[in-house]
């Protein structure tokens, strides 16, 4: 979980930047969308084998 602690003469502006890089570098964002809709096995299934294929295919080149 991240958080960040605002100081007594901080604006919000900089505490909402500083909590985006946090967030950002915490790597929340990628998880919610990988989590945004529900996955059946099969197209987990899918999903990696187009992914081991990209890899593969990026290897060889």
């Amino acid at each position: 979980m991240t958080q960040i602690i605002v100081g007594e003469n901080e604006g919000i502006e900089s505490a909402l930047r500083r909590f985006k890089r946090e967030v950002s570098k915490a790597g929340i964002f990628p998880d919610i969308r990988k989590h945004r809709h529900f996955e059946t096995p099969l197209q987990k299934r899918k999903r990696k084998a187009i992914a081991k294929h990209k890899q593969r295919r990026s290897f060889h080149n």
